[in-house]
Formats: structure tokens, C-alpha cells, sequence
């Protein structure tokens, strides 16, 4: 109706907005950031302001990302009790001190 009688026409893909990452996503590419910091400094001891800068995408489209590592670390310690149990073995994996 919209179409035939306002003369609207539909959305085309490249004009639609990119989807908005789920939790999950979220959470991985922190993870991947968490695992970057550990592998270069030997622990997850982050201070608070730290920004960590990961590469996300393949190689064909691939982009920085400045991360706030330091307060997902801090809230991931303090959230401990809700995760779920993969997600504090993937973390006490890469060295997360928990108390």
C-alpha cells in the first residue's frame, strides 16, 4: 500500500543499517582482546584505563578496534558468580586471577 499509494519504495540492501553485535560477540571479541594482552604481556594483571587495539575481520576487510580491556577485565572479576562456566575456564586458561 505504501508503495502504490505514497510512492514509497522499499529499503535496497546497501542502504539497510549493518546489524548491531549480539552479547556473544561482544564478549568473543573482548576475549580475543584479553587473549592478545595475555600472550604479549604474560598475565591479565590490566590496569583499569587500559585500551587494548585487536584487528578484527579477515583479510580482505579487516579493521582496528580500541577495546577497554582494563574495565571488562575488572568486570568480568566482579560478575564472576553469573558467568557461565565455559566462559571462566576460557579466562582461567589465559591466566585470570580471580580474586
Amino acid at each position: 500500500m505504501c508503495e502504490h499509494v505514497l510512492g514509497i519504495q522499499p529499503t535496497a540492501e546497501n542502504e539497510k543499517p549493518p546489524l548491531r553485535p549480539t552479547h556473544a560477540d561482544k564478549w568473543a571479541l573482548n576475549y580475543a582482546a584479553a587473549r592478545q594482552y595475555y600472550e604479549r604481556e604474560g598475565h591479565l594483571q590490566v590496569p583499569r584505563g587500559h585500551i587494548e587495539r585487536i584487528v578484527t575481520g579477515d583479510s580482505g576487510d579487516q579493521q582496528e578496534r580500541d577495546l577497554k580491556l582494563g574495565s571488562w577485565i575488572s568486570n568480568q572479576r566482579s560478575r564472576a558468580a553469573t558467568l557461565s562456566p565455559e566462559r571462566i575456564e576460557q579466562l582461567t586458561a589465559i591466566g585470570m586471577r580471580w580474586a
